[in-house]
């Protein structure tokens, strides 16, 4: 076999196996573009090998590598996050909506709005451990490579790690059509100014986040409770007035993508627990919505 037929056997590889790293590096660090970066340095570090295709497991390999950049990229930016404007909240990750469930990619709870706000509670080494083991199904030698720690210290970081997110997820998720209709009806409630029946979709303490990253105007601070969470869901469709509200895939649940008249977009992903919607994630910092595909 020639070097050109080596090469190109690793670039196959490589290419089957890109959508598990990304979805590794998106889950360990919240947004796309640092997972792109992560993912396109691995595959640099692999042919920097000296014998590249010598490498036993490649997909352990990349998964190792790929996971040490992405902690690398979450240690720094905690520091970042903790100076940015208001509220830090994941890349939404959007897709365009399809009617028929046949044609929807189903994408896996790691992506989830809901758990990625909860990973961002966690410290790097917590979040890694977590992301690895309970979503990858990596073993905990491997994943003690990348934090540095030993394998029992790993285990234990798993473990304080799921406490943390099973306080966070649902107790009851909803079905693929409750999050549809609940997504339908509090599009029409917002538009038609219906306040008592918005305030009937919403779950009496559900949180409202608003990330525009000191680009784009949104909320000062994290907003909790229905009757104050609702008006401003409502005052905030009519002050954007002439929009394009689209209904769109959002880490894989349903969700919104508003497009105003001046061509400014908001993405809102939304947390349903039992019927009811309990988390409201507004993303309109526009370094965030830069890969948003067009959807009509």
């Amino acid at each position: 076999m020639t070097d050109r037929d080596t090469e190109e056997l690793l670039a196959r590889s490589f290419e089957a196996d890109r959508p598990r790293l990304l979805r590794v590096a998106y889950t360990m660090t919240g947004s796309l573009v640092e997972a792109e970066d992560c993912v396109q340095e691995a595959w640099l570090r692999l042919r920097g090998l000296d014998d590249p295709a010598g490498v036993r497991d490649l997909a352990a390999w990349l998964t190792t590598t790929v996971s040490r950049l992405a902690l690398d990229v979450l240690s720094s930016a905690r520091a970042r996050r903790e100076r940015y404007i208001g509220t830090w909240l994941p890349e939404p990750l959007v897709e365009a909506a399809t009617p028929d469930p046949a044609d929807r990619v189903t994408l896996d709870e790691s992506v989830s709005m809901a758990l990625l706000v909860v990973l961002e509670t966690l410290s790097p080494a917590e979040r890694t451990a977590f992301v690895l083991h309970d979503v990858f199904g990596v073993p905990f030698p491997e994943i003690a490579e990348v934090v540095g720690r030993t394998p029992a210290a790993v285990r234990q970081l798993a473990s304080r790690a799921r406490r943390h997110v099973e306080d966070g997820r649902p107790r009851t998720p909803a079905t693929r059509a409750e999050q549809d209709e609940l997504v339908q009806a509090f599009t029409a409630a917002c538009q038609h100014g219906d306040l008592p029946g918005l305030i009937a979709l919403l779950d009496p303490g559900v949180v409202l986040r608003g990330d525009g990253g000191g680009k784009a105007g949104t909320l000062n601070r994290i907003e909790r409770n229905a009757v104050r969470v609702a008006p401003m869901m409502i005052g905030h469709s009519r002050a954007v007035g002439s929009m394009d509200i689209l209904p769109a895939e959002v880490n894989g649940a349903p969700g919104l993508v508003i497009r105003s008249g001046d061509g400014e977009l908001s993405v809102l992903a939304f947390t349903v627990d039992a019927g009811l919607i309990t988390a409201i994630d507004l993303i309109r910092n526009p370094d965030k919505l830069a890969k948003i595909p067009n959807l009509g």
